[in-house]
């Protein structure tokens, strides 16, 4: 049962995820300054979407994302560093799933993604 509005839930994983509903919308995107999102992994799905209004295009947001984990120290942890193969051969400038679990070792095609997961099942 959810402490904040009562309604009840049949797990806790169930319970967990809804109580992202209660927390306050205080975390700008890093990219618009847009302060509306309720989670880092929230901020980060905005510009992945190709909405934000900093940096439009799925694609592009997603080059932009990685471009800007690979130059945090910080982030370079969550990086892969394995390439996707492309068609014709060559090698892509973003591996297929390029951000990984530290924890699980699991992988992840977006960082919202891997995100969300350090939140529900890590935090």
């Amino acid at each position: 049962q959810c402490g904040e509005c009562y309604r009840q839930f049949n797990s806790q994983n169930e319970l967990n995820m809804h109580m992202q509903v209660h927390r306050p919308r205080n975390v700008a995107c890093p990219i618009c300054g847009e302060q509306r999102f309720r989670s880092g992994a929230n901020a980060v799905q905005h510009v992945e979407s190709g909405y934000c209004t900093g940096c439009r295009g799925q694609d592009n947001a997603r080059q932009q994302i990685y471009e800007f984990a690979q130059r945090q120290s910080g982030m370079q942890q969550f990086l892969t560093g394995t390439p996707m193969l492309t068609n014709g051969g060559h090698y892509d400038s973003i591996p297929d799933f390029p951000y990984q679990c530290r924890e699980c070792a699991k992988s992840f095609r977006q960082m919202s993604q891997l995100l969300q997961h350090q939140d529900q099942k890590h935090n």
